[in-house]
């Protein structure tokens, strides 16, 4: 079992930047695959960026080339960075970790990013 904890949110203006953090407890993050999602007011949950067991990343075309998704293994903490936030960019950041072992799936409590001028 695996908690995670969410910080890094807040207001920021268009074209802003924001790093979001995930800390984990309860379990060593290398054996999980972590994501991070979001989600919109009216909108299904969508995934963000994924950063594998094996170092790979990847990220949804929305925040390609903007985005960078990173872990500290030390730390057992993953974090998401997004420069040139945009309006659309609002939503609710949720951390992910996928058991690469069991595949069961954990969430963190999500955490506030409201892009406005």
């Amino acid at each position: 079992q695996v908690q995670l904890v969410e910080s890094g949110g807040g207001y920021v203006q268009p074209g802003g930047s924001l790093r979001l953090s995930c800390v984990a407890s309860g379990s060593a993050l290398v054996v999980y695959t972590m994501a991070w999602y979001r989600q919109a007011p009216g909108k299904e949950r969508e995934l963000v960026a994924t950063f594998t067991g094996t170092g790979s990343t990847n990220y949804a075309d929305s925040v390609k080339g903007r985005s960078t998704i990173s872990r500290d293994n030390a730390k057992n903490a993953v974090y998401l960075q997004i420069d040139g936030l945009k309006p659309e960019d609002t939503a609710v950041y949720y951390c992910n970790a996928r058991s690469i072992v069991t595949n069961n799936n954990y969430w963190g409590q999500g955490t506030q990013v409201t892009v406005s001028s």
